[in-house]
């Protein structure tokens, strides 16, 4: 898996997605921009892959795109629409790209991949998509008030744990699970 930070100029968020899509398809891999603001740590995003490569893996996937599982999980959520709001919007934003070949990067089981094959998909997308970014550091930077009000983090809720709002959201990821 790899991860690209950058600011991202959308004028049109349905032609950003079909830029980055055609970039998976080329490269056999999976593609997924999120809004930085979101996005607490790369743990939140290996985790989320992790959690949507199991769900396809047991047939418990809610979308039939890898990438929109794993967009899911990122999220916390099962609704699509409102994952969606974790994704990238029109405007300029903070984004981290989230490339990963997973076994096949399509969601599959990648029993007939060439695992070879895998660092070369994604060494090529990432330069395809670092092409579509201005180059910036965005993880780390997320937005806390955003995050909190995302995943309904209460005043409460933070002074409970012995943690802080990072672990929080990746509790969240991890209980997507529990709650199917």
């Amino acid at each position: 898996m790899r991860l690209v930070e950058g600011i991202a100029h959308v004028d049109d968020v349905d032609a950003f997605v079909a830029s980055l899509a055609e970039i998976g398809a080329d490269h056999g891999v999976t593609v997924q921009a999120f809004d930085a603001r979101y996005v607490v740590s790369s743990a939140h995003l290996v985790r989320a892959v992790e959690l949507a490569d199991r769900a396809f893996a047991r047939d418990e996937n809610v979308a039939h795109d890898r990438a929109v599982e794993i967009l899911l999980y990122a999220a916390g959520r099962r609704q699509i629409d409102r994952a969606l709001e974790m994704g990238v919007d029109a405007g300029e934003q903070p984004v981290v790209v989230l490339i990963d070949g997973g076994a096949t990067g399509d969601g599959s089981d990648g029993d007939d991949v060439d695992v070879d094959q895998i660092g070369v998909g994604e060494a090529g997308a990432t330069a395809a998509v670092e092409a579509l970014l201005d180059p910036a550091e965005t993880l780390g930077t997320y937005d806390v008030d955003r995050v909190r009000d995302y995943f309904d983090v209460g005043e409460r809720e933070l002074r409970a744990v012995d943690g802080e709002l990072a672990d929080l959201v990746l509790e969240r990821v991890a209980l997507l699970d529990v709650g199917k």
